[in-house]
């Protein structure tokens, strides 16, 4: 779906967009390499043919980060932090795209259909009236407190406040989701319309249970082709093109989509030993001013990389410590250590992925804490909500006791990270939970029963236990080993020497085929490997390559797509990209439908392999009968029942279509099969008995069971139809470099 939304509580309207990354370029009319006043064929790209809006795809992009900003907030507000303190990951803008488009060619076929919601529709769809049932979402968000279940009532204050609201904010928040809702109820509309047309017929339906029903019980031989080895298997070029020219008209030759093909190497930037024993050095001499240092926050912002001074929290060992705290952790072998230090000791330096850390020990926290707590949901700034949850609380009190604390925690609680332990909070320190929670824990006396109210709302507890701990506050200097200047200045030459040789013996060397295995063989000889990744037209991507740059992806982009571009070029110069080098060859071009050698050659060594080794195997399975062959020593006599309806011959072969096919061909019982050439080896096979199918009335189960398969996986095949009939064609890449406009 384009919109994802969700009425969160009663304070706010959470809508979620289908995510997207966090907007780095901003398309304008002029692009980062000027539109020269042309008109743009493509824009940031096209949908039936039509250009996408660059600034209402900019807009779902702004309201997706927006909507993970404020889901991100109320993480921080749960963990008693302050909403804004830290910023939202960074969405998927790939994915914004996906949905955006897919929601575009969705909407034509609503209007060619004239799928509409009405008002009185969308009330009824939203409140469950009128035979609809309530969204899962809404049910959950818009509970009555006092039963569990869904209060309209609820859910009409929250529409008819976000409605009113003077704030503008608020009110944006309601149209967008009425508009997710009501394409929700469209698509829902359109589903079951084309639902309505699939139907299985008599003849489909007799023929499934057949399939199904009717069974062959067979001996067979199989001999793997792993029985030869593949270099065993004498391979040419001009016998792989004879074989090209034979079966080149087979779809699996056939490119399956337009794209171009990189080849790149990466000569990795590592520190050398020199820059290993200066580091060790300047850790040490660290440690000896840390220990001397009374001004620790001071020398931790100074000279960590990681200038952060929590004097408060207590660090655990990694195996202890929650996981949502793991920052607050250090190596388990060094336990012992931690727990025996005493307050201005200095540890290490000790390794914690991959940096070097140094810690003091400050303080130590000297009590576990466990409690237990119902949540009557309710954030501070709502007041109605806030008086509601008191009442509530106020009402449980009366009848809660330590003898039925878990019902009320299973009927009442709004804390899922409790509600499965009984409400339970194990062994945390004071200062893990928000002051008013943690104040309670730490001083109220065993087995009492009150309440405190936090942001969240009201904590309806009980202090279960405290006992001694040894848990240190520590401070920190981290510092991580980085190459020197020399060390990078030694890579980055590395790096132009590989491509001067690329350049000087890969151009020299005629066709495409030669040109890449030159490519190979010189980056092998630097100490590195060659990659490859296919790059789609219409959908470019750089997946699987580990890149981190923009300017890298953009510099191997216009390698492979520039208007001139060739199979066999090479990147002008060496790409930085983090901490490595990279070189790179445009390997191949490849046309949609074309069947071109080159393209296709590793399938057609791969088959012509194959094919070799079948009529070698083929040889080995003379013979009258099973029986014959196996007294030859060429294979073991195996059993299987087999059915039409499936290509599994057993466990070891889940799947021989070819084997199956020929069994229920018209071969007798009793009678063998030629060799077969199958997927894992070559076969024979022996019919011993055909148990066919008992009569049936109709096939009307057999029916049903089809239509409902077929419909039920109908939303996402219709999509991905729609989507490859509107050749939506995704430009923003090579929009944003000036490649394609």
């Amino acid at each position: 779906m384009a919109i994802i939304g969700k009425i969160r509580e009663k304070s706010w309207l959470l809508l979620i967009v289908i995510g997207g990354a966090i907007i780095t370029f901003i398309f304008t009319s002029q692009g980062p390499g000027g539109s020269s006043g042309l008109e743009e064929q493509y824009g940031i790209g096209t949908v039936y043919g039509e250009k996408v809006d660059r600034d209402v795809f900019n807009e779902k992009v702004a309201i997706t980060q927006e909507n993970a900003q404020r889901q991100k907030n109320q993480q921080l507000m749960q963990q008693g932090r302050q909403p804004g303190s830290e910023l939202a990951d960074p969405v998927d803008r790939s994915l914004v795209w996906q949905g955006y488009t897919e929601s575009l060619v969705l909407q034509k076929e609503y209007e060619a259909l004239g799928i509409e919601v009405g008002d009185d529709e969308f009330d009824a769809f939203l409140f469950g009236d009128e035979g609809f049932t309530v969204l899962p979402d809404l049910a959950q968000s818009f509970q009555d407190s006092a039963t569990n279940s869904f209060d309209r009532n609820l859910l009409q204050q929250r529409i008819d406040e976000m409605e009113t609201s003077e704030d503008p904010e608020i009110k944006k928040q309601w149209d967008q989701s009425k508009e997710y809702y009501t394409d929700l109820r469209q698509n829902q509309k359109y589903i079951d319309i084309i639902k309505q047309g699939v139907y299985v017929t008599d003849l489909e339906a007799k023929d499934n249970y057949y399939a199904q029903k009717t069974k062959k019980n067979i001996s067979f031989i199989s001999k793997s082709y792993g029985e030869i080895n593949n270099d065993d298997i004498k391979v040419t070029d001009a016998k792989l093109k004879a074989f090209f020219e034979k079966h080149k008209g087979e779809r699996k030759y056939q490119n399956s989509t337009s794209s171009r093909e990189i080849r790149f190497a990466d000569l990795q930037i590592q520190p050398s030993k020199n820059d290993s024993v200066s580091f060790d050095k300047e850790v040490m001499a660290l440690k000896s001013k840390f220990e001397k240092t009374t001004k620790d926050s001071l020398f931790v912002i100074t000279y960590s990389e990681v200038p952060y001074y929590i004097s408060q929290v207590g660090y655990r060992a990694a195996k202890d410590q929650d996981q949502n705290k793991k920052q607050f952790s250090y190596p388990d072998e060094l336990d012992t250590v931690f727990k025996a230090a005493q307050i201005g000791d200095v540890i290490g330096p000790y390794s914690e992925n991959g940096s070097k850390k140094i810690a003091k020990v400050i303080g130590k926290k000297e009590t576990f804490l466990s409690a237990r707590h119902i949540l009557i949901a309710a954030q501070r700034a709502d007041t109605v909500a806030v008086e509601k949850a008191r009442a509530t609380t106020d009402s449980i009190m009366r009848f809660i006791t330590t003898s039925n604390f878990e019902e009320f925690v299973t009927k009442y609680s709004k804390d899922p990270g409790s509600i499965e332990n009984g409400g339970k909070y194990e062994d945390f320190l004071e200062g893990d939970m928000v002051p008013e929670f943690s104040t309670f824990a730490m001083e109220e006396p065993i087995g009492k029963i009150g309440y405190v109210q936090t942001d969240y709302g009201f904590h309806i507890m009980e202090a279960l236990e405290r006992k001694p701990a040894n848990v240190p506050n520590l401070a920190i200097v981290q510092k991580t080993l980085k190459p020197s200047p020399e060390t990078l200045q030694m890579t980055e030459d590395q790096a132009y020497q590989l491509l001067e040789s690329l350049y000087n013996k890969v151009e020299r060397v005629k066709g495409l085929s030669n040109k890449t295995a030159m490519f190979d063989t010189l980056v092998k000889k630097a100490g590195s490997v060659t990659r490859k990744i296919a790059i789609l037209d219409d959908n470019p991507k750089l997946d699987g390559g580990g890149f981190t740059s923009e300017f890298a992806e953009a510099e191997l982009f216009k390698l492979a797509f520039a208007p001139e571009a060739k199979a066999g070029d090479i990147i002008s110069s060496p790409i930085r990209d983090g901490e490595r080098w990279v070189v790179a060859i445009l390997s191949a071009i490849k046309v949609k439908d074309e069947a071109t050698f080159e393209d296709a050659k590793e399938v057609v060594k791969a088959e012509y392999i194959k094919d070799a080794k079948f009529t070698r195997l083929k040889n080995q399975l003379k013979g009258k009968t099973l029986e014959n062959i196996q007294a030859a020593k060429q294979g073991t006599i195996q059993k299987a029942e087999v059915i039409f309806g499936s290509a599994q011959l057993n466990r070891s072969f889940s799947y021989e279509p070819a084997v199956i096919g020929a069994l229920f061909s018209g071969l007798k019982d009793g009678k063998m099969t030629a060799p077969i050439k199958g997927e894992q080896g070559v076969f024979v096979v022996r019919i011993d008995k055909t148990t066919p199918a008992s009569d049936a009335k109709n096939y009307d189960e057999e029916k049903a069971q089809l239509t409902g398969t077929l419909r039920g996986g109908m939303s996402g095949k219709i999509s991905k139809a729609l989507v490859k009939q509107a050749n939506v064609i995704d430009n923003r890449k090579f929009y944003e470099i000036g490649i394609r406009r």
